[in-house]
This record gives structure tokens, C-alpha cells and sequence, in this order.
């Protein structure tokens, strides 16, 4: 079913191909109708399936014109809440509609300016919208649709006291669009207070990895990780590559030696500035950067169109998060691949994601590189045991027993 016959007005639907989406995909095609019905939607679908224009494209119609502040989004990190901010003023180029992000990490002058203009849609995370409420520069009071998204990632960084509090603000008889990539326990209590007997709706298994992308590893020894980036990127046809790697010092020194080997790199992680980030997504969207290195902040924070490949330089913490970050490829339909670099002593994480995703991953191999037998990845062998000297003497050829000297 095209999007023109999922009762879309005509300048919503021009926004929607000017964007260039031809058919919609199934979280759109089950969320897009009741939501245009006015139901309450508590919804589940893995990252990359178009998400944002599930919510998005039903609110901008529901608004029609632009009026007073009557909708809120709400994300859970700044990266997401300017990519929404974005993705819904590309939709809504044809209406006048105005929408803005208010987000922590940088001045309230501009965010105070554009709220005193006016603006019908506001993208926020929690706690800078809860410093604008006290502060008077914003009233919930004519809300008529909030949107909760990335319910889970709002959940694992500790955002559910202020959400509980933000929507006791918003007026009872509102809309609300719940939007997840998994559906825990606290989510269902979360929806219980919120939401009205809402439409439920899931798309796939939140363990599962999307169809759209082939995924493999490869088994390399510590001292060799790097050259095996490298060779990587140079045996691969690439248009864009998201790089993962576990710590932010790691992110550092992958970008510097990349670039050493005349690589063009973004860095995306918890220790750059406001500026820098900004820089380094607009810069990894607009093709100045061929590649981003990045930490899990960037796993489920990142919405960037026609990332080709994704590389797991260190294999994640957590099952899930491999899912996560696979997932910023092969989005929106298109194909995407992802690799990973195992270690041998990384077969008990690997075993993990294996079970986590119900699947064995193709064990892939480079050539120059060695690797074991089958592809495997065998934990490393233990160091022998020394024996026990029979002269009396420890390991340094030192009497053991001694009188110390007065």
C-alpha cells in the first residue's frame, strides 16, 4: 500500500516525497491509521524501520496549521532529538508548521527565542524541558499529542521520574504515541498510566537482527586488530562506515591512526563537546566524513541515512547492544553489512550474542589474515603452571625463608 492511500493530506504527502519514501514500511503501515484515528498506539519495532515517520506524519496532519504549542516528543538523547527535529521539518516543508529541538549541553538562548516565536511541535529531552517548564518559557497545558520515543533507552538512563511527571502536566484528554524498540516490564506500567486503550502493535522480535543486513566476523589476534581495520576498509566497497568501539579513549586512537592512514573521521562520544558532536554527525550525513568512530552513544542515539557498514572493533558489552549496533545500517529497507573483530579470547561473548539473537553469525575471512580452524574463535589457552622449586628457592632463585636483616 502506497502512502497515498493511507489518507495522508496532499502538502503532508509531498513532504513524504520530497523525502524520497516511496512505500511504507510496516511499522508505518500499522501505526499511520489509528493514529490518524486519534487512538492512543503503544508500538515495538526495531531500530531503522521508520519509526519517525510513524508519529510524525500522523501529528503534522492532526496539527494542520500552525497554531499554539500542541505537540511534544519527547527522546532521550540530544542526537535523537535533533535528527527528529529534522526528519519532521522535512516532512513538514510544505505546511507551516513550526517545529524546534530544545536539548541540554548548550545555552537557553536560542531554545528561549524559538519557543517566544512560537512553535507547534517541540522535540525535548526530559530534563532540559523540565528546566524550560520551571522557568515559565514553556506550558504543557494545550498539548494534544504527546510522543514518548525510545521508551527503553529513556528507561535505562533513569528518565522515568521526570517522564511520569511531564505527562501528569500534559491535559488528560491528549493523544499518546508510545514508540520502542523492546517492551520490558516497566514499559507496561509506564503505558498503563499514560495511555488509554491503546492500539498495540509489534513489528519482529526486539532480539532478532533485521533482515536487510548481512553480518559476519572475523577472528584476530589483539596485536593484529587494527591492521585487519584497515585491510577491511580497503577490500570493501563502503559509501559511509560506523566504527564501535567500547571506551572513549579507544574512539580517540582508532579516529588518530585512521587518519594517520589518510582516512577522513568523525568522533562521536560522551566527552566531546555539544559543538563537536553536532560537527561530527552533520559532517558523517553530509559526506565530509567517509567514516565515524563512536561509542554505544551512538547505537541507538544515531539516524543517518545510507550508512553502508558498520564494524564492531571491540565486540559489545551486551548481547543486545549488538543488535543496536548492527542496526545503524540496512535501514529504512536498504541493505547495509556489519562486521565484527573477535579476539580468541572473546568465544564467551560471541556464544552470548549467539543466543541472544538465536543464530550462529558467519565466521568470514580475510585474506593475509590467519585464521583458526572453522572460523572459530576458542578461548585463548591458559599459561602453564610453574613447578614448585625442590631447592628451596622461589621463582626469582631467592631462599624463601630468610631472616631479616636488624
Amino acid at each position: 500500500m502506497p502512502f497515498s492511500k493511507l489518507g495522508l493530506t496532499r502538502p503532508i504527502l509531498q513532504g513524504v516525497q520530497a523525502m524520497g519514501y516511496k512505500d511504507p514500511t510496516p511499522i508505518q503501515l500499522r501505526a499511520i491509521p489509528p493514529a490518524l484515528e486519534g487512538r492512543d498506539v503503544i508500538a515495538s519495532a526495531q531500530t531503522g524501520t521508520g519509526k519517525t515517520a510513524a508519529f510524525g506524519l500522523p501529528a503534522l496532519q492532526k496539527l494542520g496549521a500552525h497554531g499554539r504549542c500542541r505537540c511534544l516528543i519527547l527522546e532521550p538523547t540530544r542526537e535523537l532529538a535533533m535528527q527528529v527535529e529534522t526528519s519532521i521539518r522535512d516532512f513538514a516543508r510544505f505546511t507551516n508548521i513550526r517545529v524546534a529541538s530544545i536539548f541540554g549541553g548548550v545555552g537557553y538562548g536560542a531554545q528561549r527565542t524559538a519557543l517566544r516565536e512560537g512553535l507547534d511541535i517541540v522535540v525535548a529531552t526530559p530534563g532540559r524541558l523540565e528546566d524550560h517548564l520551571q522557568q515559565g518559557t514553556l506550558q504543557l497545558r494545550d498539548i494534544e499529542i504527546l510522543v514518548l520515543d525510545e521508551v527503553d533507552r529513556m528507561l535505562d538512563v533513569g528518565f522515568l521520574p521526570p517522564m511520569r511527571r511531564i505527562i501528569a502536566k500534559c491535559p488528560k484528554d491528549r493523544q499518546t504515541l508510545f514508540f520502542s524498540a523492546t517492551l520490558p516490564p516497566e514499559i507496561a506500567e509506564l503505558a498503563t498510566f499514560a495511555l488509554r486503550e491503546p492500539v498495540r502493535i509489534e513489528i519482529g522480535a526486539s532480539t532478532s537482527v533485521v533482515s536487510t543486513v548481512k553480518h559476519g566476523i572475523y577472528t584476530v589476534e589483539p596485536t593484529r586488530k587494527f591492521d585487519m581495520l584497515l585491510a577491511l576498509l580497503t577490500a570493501t566497497d563502503y559509501q559511509s562506515v560506523i566504527i564501535f568501539s567500547r571506551t572513549k579513549h579507544g574512539a580517540d586512537k582508532i579516529a588518530k591512526k585512521l587518519r594517520a592512514n589518510n582516512h577522513s573521521v568523525a568522533v562521536l562520544h560522551a566527552n566531546r563537546s555539544q559543538n563537536q558532536r553536532i560537527e561530527a554527525l552533520q559532517g558523517f550525513k553530509s559526506g565530509k566524513y567517509e567514516v565515524m568512530v563512536a561509542t554505544d552513544i551512538a547505537a541507538r542515539g544515531i539516524d543517518v541515512a545510507g550508512v553502508s557498514h558498520v564494524i564492531n572493533y571491540d565486540i559489545p558489552q551486551h548481547p543486545e547492544d549488538y543488535v543496536h549496533r548492527i542496526g545503524r545500517t540496512g535501514r529504512a529497507l536498504q541493505t547495509g553489512d556489519a562486521f565484527t573483530l573477535i579476539t580468541p579470547d572473546e568465544g564467551k561473548k560471541l556464544a552470548a550474542i549467539e543466543r541472544f539473537i538465536g543464530q550462529k553469525i558467519a565466521r568470514l575471512k580475510l585474506e593475509g589474515f590467519q585464521v583458526p580452524p572453522n572460523g572459530e574463535a576458542p578461548l585463548r589457552p591458559q599459561p602453564k603452571k610453574l613447578e614448585p622449586r625442590l631447592d628451596g628457592r622461589n621463582r626469582f632463585g631467592r631462599q624463601k625463608n630468610f631472616r631479616r636483616r636488624r
